[in-house]
């Protein structure tokens, strides 16, 4: 494996802390700026929009760039965006900080996933992928609390600074390790590779992903109101638990890259399986200790496993548009980071506990192996 690719890692770890660390921040941001609490979460909500809008655009418009002054393009724009977030004082100018960052980001994951998986065999795409995709697991197990804590200690600011300085090191690394030459299929074109993602499989793979990781976030995000309420934890425990979610997952992005190339059929299968059934038996067992701690690990590796597989199952099926293929990935990806937490606020909005949500991610997993099970009828069918 190419040292370039766990740089490729270090990066997207700095990108994810910026992404998820602002849930911790809201409280600190809103004092500071003088604006009420829900208008500061449309910091977050401001970034999840850009990414989902951001990667497809952001990845046409590099399409005929070399790949290493992409990245480094794209790298460049996050770390001046974070610089004058924390030197700005107004609120409208942090916000469009916010959507620039989260257009910088969904170009440098899409253009991430396309250069790993080229700098390997053709055989290894599932590992490359895991590494990348790896950046975020870690962000959440040590990226996301370290934002926290310095936010708490020092103010908001420092943690924005913290992002801009250890995004540098991967930014000094790509423009000595990445190649300089433009991509092989760089001279097709947007229509070149838009031909290429004709393939209906490629729709299958983008939707259940999105549906996976719906379901991933949905449980994720409710899960410290659930720790503090029906498991009846103290708050001290909170963040020990999300830690070891965010173990799971890295574990899970680990095995996936290990079993996804050779396995995924079976992988995929035996995981969104696991998944209902896992959602499921939390959402019974959600008042038990043992089981909550067992499941939050069990969890988060069953559904990192899955979902990383599934990335690296679109540049097996789009190895013709590799670009745009990681601009769709990272879209669906974030499709599902967005639309499960607002659908397990839903679920909790009408007063049925902080156990809806899991109920929610079985649910949505129902949905992801149904559509599977029917796409791969239809494809057998359609071969006969």
């Amino acid at each position: 494996m190419p040292f370039a690719v766990y740089l490729l890692g270090l990066a997207v770890f700095a990108q994810g802390t910026s992404e998820f660390m602002l849930s911790g921040l809201i409280p600190e941001i809103a004092g500071d700026l003088r604006v009420s609490v829900p208008t500061a979460g449309l910091l977050t909500s401001g970034f999840a929009v850009g990414m989902i809008v951001g990667a497809p655009l952001m990845a046409v418009l590099s399409l005929r760039w070399p790949r290493r002054r992409t990245l480094a393009i794209f790298l460049s724009a996050f770390v001046v965006v974070h610089v004058l977030g924390a030197l700005t004082t107004s609120y409208e100018v942090l916000l469009a900080t916010r959507v620039v960052g989260a257009l910088a980001n969904a170009g440098f994951w899409a253009t991430a996933l396309a250069t790993a998986t080229a700098m390997v065999a053709p055989k290894a795409k599932a590992r490359a992928t895991s590494i990348v995709v790896g950046g975020v697991t870690v962000a959440c197990v040590a990226g996301v609390p370290a934002g926290a804590w310095l936010g708490q200690q020092w103010g908001w600011r420092a943690a924005f600074w913290a992002v801009a300085l250890i995004s540098l090191p991967p930014l000094i690394a790509i423009l000595r390790t990445i190649p300089a030459g433009r991509p092989e299929n760089a001279d097709a074109g947007v229509r070149g590779e838009l031909r290429s993602l004709r393939d209906a499989r490629l729709l299958v793979i983008l939707l259940v992903a999105a549906l996976v990781n719906g379901a991933t976030f949905c449980a994720f995000t409710y899960l410290a109101p659930l720790f503090t309420t029906d498991t009846g934890l103290g708050e001290g425990w909170v963040p020990v638990l999300l830690a070891l979610f965010g173990v799971g997952s890295f574990l899970g992005v680990t095995i996936g890259g290990r079993v996804g190339d050779t396995y995924p059929v079976q992988l995929l299968a035996t995981g969104m399986v696991a998944l209902i059934v896992g959602w499921s038996l939390f959402a019974m067992t959600a008042g038990n200790v043992f089981a909550t701690v067992v499941l939050v690990l069990t969890q988060g590796t069953l559904a990192f496993a899955t979902g990383s597989t599934l990335i690296s199952r679109v540049f097996y099926v789009a190895d013709q548009a590799p670009t745009l293929a990681g601009g769709l990935a990272t879209a669906a990806f974030n499709v599902g980071a967005a639309a499960g937490p607002w659908l397990g606020g839903i679920a909790i909005g009408t007063g049925s506990g902080f156990r809806a949500p899991l109920w929610v991610s079985a649910a949505l997993m129902v949905v992801a192996l149904l559509v599977a099970v029917v796409a791969q009828g239809v494809r057998k069918r359609a071969l006969r």
